[in-house]
């Protein structure tokens, strides 16, 4: 109404949409003109599925309306089995080769869930929700091999570490690691044999939800 994208009003009211859309009327006088109106031409959206949520204005003869989905990021207490379904996501690459970039990478072991690199990545989780930073590198200066051995991981013979932001389901944060060289590469590597995933919220922040998998070797 101020001249803003829907975007921009969106955050502006502090409302973060995963899908939203706007419906602007002018010239409807009585309620009658404004159903007849959105019946007639805006009937698509306002029976799109995907939105679940509306917001509506009405000044004079001008009548806004705002239909979202809102952005839904799982909670804490979802954190294990969204563990779960990406270690699932992650084995069934594994199992089947992938080519990383220009590198082809076939089937390797299926990773197992080590609590210590579990910890050491959700330690990563919490520290770029809280500052709202997207980086390997933690606020403290700490690198993932140091994160890892500060969990107590023991002794190993090689750590890697994936990171993403703004993907708020396990499928969509695995696709984006898998699109990405770098981060399939991790993922496909025959070194590792462990893993830790976790992820954390900070709905202030520009991404919302960060997550992070650890890997490792354990020196044996």
């Amino acid at each position: 109404m101020n001249g803003d994208s829907l975007p921009v009003a969106l955050a502006r009211a502090g409302y973060r949409a995963a899908q939203s859309s706007a419906v602007h009327l002018s010239g409807a006088v009585s309620d009658a003109q404004v159903a007849h109106t959105l019946t007639a031409s805006d009937c698509a959206i306002l029976s799109e599925p995907r939105f679940s949520e509306v917001g509506a204005e009405r000044r004079g003869h001008e009548v806004w309306m705002v239909l979202a989905a809102p952005l839904a990021v799982p909670n804490p207490g979802t954190a294990p089995a969204v563990s779960r379904e990406i270690l699932s996501l992650v084995n069934a690459a594994r199992a089947g080769g992938r080519r990383c970039g220009a590198k082809y990478f076939a089937r390797a072991a299926p990773l197992v869930v080590n609590p210590a690199l579990t910890a050491a990545a959700l330690e990563h989780s919490r520290d770029m929700a809280q500052h709202a930073e997207f980086d390997h590198r933690g606020h403290d200066g700490s690198t993932p091999t140091l994160r890892v051995q500060r969990a107590g991981y023991g002794r190993f013979r090689i750590v890697g570490e994936n990171i993403a932001a703004g993907a708020t389901t396990p499928m969509e944060v695995t696709q984006g690691w898998l699109s990405s060289p770098a981060h399939c590469e991790n993922i496909m590597d025959p070194r590792f044999s462990e893993i830790g995933i976790a992820y954390a919220v900070n709905m202030a922040s520009a991404e919302a939800i960060y997550w992070t998998q650890d890997f490792a070797a354990p020196l044996r």
